[in-house]
């Protein structure tokens, strides 16, 4: 995966396009580092079918929110779903493309990825600096066997703008009232403890590097970085382990059809072996673009993926969007949106 990130990285995240979109064109799109490990595997195997590039800048989903709505981008990627009105103020419609999950992850000597459990009551007083050392009562109970050290907890938190971010914030703000009156969620909050990195990979190299931290990341982003990942409480009161299956267990009753602007939210859900932590990630377009070229090149490439994609998301732990959901996807498309009046997509 790093050989092929740096392949990416020297190609300036180059996407091949099946569409008869010129091969000069470039496409910028920009937002989430939640799913750029996805993004990049798919544009990876998608350039190997043309030359066309497509720039896309991995600066968490704040700032790709802020980028296409000031259009300096062809899309946005943004892991906190737009709500309708939101979408209707901005000209724009979503639609995700792959499911993951945000991951808890220790740096913690002896601790090997799976062995620590964390309750949601736990997690939240971590990170509400109220549990403060690593033997405390709360964690030694729940980790009968594991040997936990006397030391202090450090905390690790996004520093930017992070859908990732809004999905653990919105977790917290789920499962504790105490999170909730004191932070509430949002794609950036003001958080009661801790230090902030940039980026899924920011937090990733902070834990890595700091002894007795704790962080929250993508899981492709624990896997790539070796980090010990935690089991978590669900709801259901089971313990499970991160995993496209329990991602999947989360995502089980998702209603895309009926959920306004496709916002769907799978933080907390119930099903034994849910995980706790899941999030859709999305893709803003224009529903009026004023590069119509470059939104069919994006549709196309989105397209691609979803009907090609599925594997390659598996093999990161990733949940690959449904056959049903994308073709609701791919009608909205073609009936959302236009340039003068012509649909811009359409198979």
């Amino acid at each position: 995966m790093k050989k092929t990130l740096l392949i990416l990285a020297l190609l300036g995240l180059s996407f091949g396009n099946t569409a008869p979109a010129s091969a000069e064109t470039l496409i910028n799109g920009a937002g989430a580092t939640f799913p750029y490990p996805l993004y990049s595997k798919w544009a990876y195997e998608y350039n190997k079918k043309t030359g066309q590039k497509m720039n896309y800048q991995s600066i968490g989903s704040g700032g790709g929110i802020k980028q296409i709505k000031a259009k300096t981008v062809d899309f946005g990627a943004s892991d906190a779903p737009l709500s309708a009105k939101d979408l209707e103020d901005s000209g724009l419609m979503q639609f995700p493309t792959a499911i993951g999950g945000v991951v808890p992850v220790v740096n913690l000597k002896g601790v090997a990825p799976g062995e620590l459990k964390l309750s949601a009551e736990a997690l939240a007083d971590i990170y509400l600096g109220k549990i403060t050392k690593w033997n405390d009562k709360k964690l030694t109970e729940l980790n009968p066997g594991v040997k936990l050290p006397s030391d202090t907890i450090t905390v690790v938190h996004r520093a930017d703008g992070s859908g990732t971010t809004w999905i653990f914030t919105n977790y917290l703000d789920k499962v504790s009232t105490n999170w909730h009156s004191t932070a509430g969620f949002g794609t950036a909050v003001n958080w009661p403890v801790g230090v902030g990195g940039k980026g899924n990979e920011g937090v990733a190299t902070y834990v890595k590097r700091i002894k007795n931290s704790i962080g929250y990341v993508e899981l492709a982003y624990a896997m790539q970085n070796k980090l010990a990942h935690t089991q978590l409480e669900n709801r259901e009161k089971a313990f499970v382990a991160p995993t496209a299956e329990s991602f999947m267990a989360a995502a089980a009753g998702a209603d895309w059809n009926n959920t306004p602007g496709y916002a769907v939210v799978l933080t907390d859900q119930p099903g034994k072996d849910a995980w706790p932590i899941a999030g859709a990630t999305f893709i803003l377009v224009y529903k009026n673009p004023a590069n119509c070229e470059n939104t069919k090149a994006v549709l196309d490439f989105f397209d691609w993926s979803y009907k090609n994609g599925a594997g390659m998301a598996k093999s990161l732990d990733y949940v690959p969007m449904p056959g049903d959901v994308y073709d609701v996807m791919e009608k909205a498309w073609a009936k959302e949106i236009r340039c003068n009046g012509q649909a811009v997509w359409g198979k």
